[in-house]
């Protein structure tokens, strides 16, 4: 395989990135438009829409940090994002699809949340399930692509153990 070959795949895989920056990107700017912080819109018994501000990592982990969070959770994105960018470039055109396509998730849903954090300090969530009183943490397409990239990975990771065994 020529490097040129490799790399025809791995741009199908960045171009999918680039779709989950763009609908993550998307779906903030309505959000933001559209709801104040706190408001909301219940769209079934179990989800509501509400616009929320995180300056934490998931579950808002380090939110009540000084600030300096910010900046490490920037640069650890950027970081962990040039790495899969680098991995999926490299990628051999026959890798599973189910690696690359987690890769490619995982990658486009970082690269949505740091855009939040350089331009606005914090990241717009607005997806919010709950049970009766009990609220799961609000999340965001970004972090969605992020969870069934790692999901992904995961089920690589097994089924790849599993062909080798």
């Amino acid at each position: 395989m020529s490097t040129e070959e490799g790399r025809g795949n791995a741009r199908a895989w960045l171009l999918m990135s680039a779709f989950v920056v763009l609908a993550d990107q998307v779906t903030k700017t309505y959000i933001t438009r559209n709801f104040g912080e706190f408001e909301f819109t219940t769209v079934l018994p179990i989800l509501d829409i509400t616009r929320m501000h995180n300056v934490g990592a998931a579950f808002s982990f380090l939110a009540s940090a000084s600030g300096w969070q910010r900046w490490l959770f920037i640069g650890l994105a950027l970081c962990v994002s040039a790495v899969i960018g680098v991995w999926l470039w490299r990628l051999p055109r026959n890798a599973h699809a189910l690696l690359a396509a987690g890769l490619a998730l995982v990658l486009g849903g970082a690269l949505g949340n740091v855009i939040d954090r350089i331009r606005l300090g914090h990241v717009i969530d607005f997806i919010h399930f709950h049970w009766d009183r009990a609220y799961f943490p609000a999340f965001n397409v970004a972090d969605s692509a992020i969870t069934v990239g790692a999901a992904c990975l995961l089920l690589d990771a097994l089924l790849d153990a599993r062909r080798n065994s």
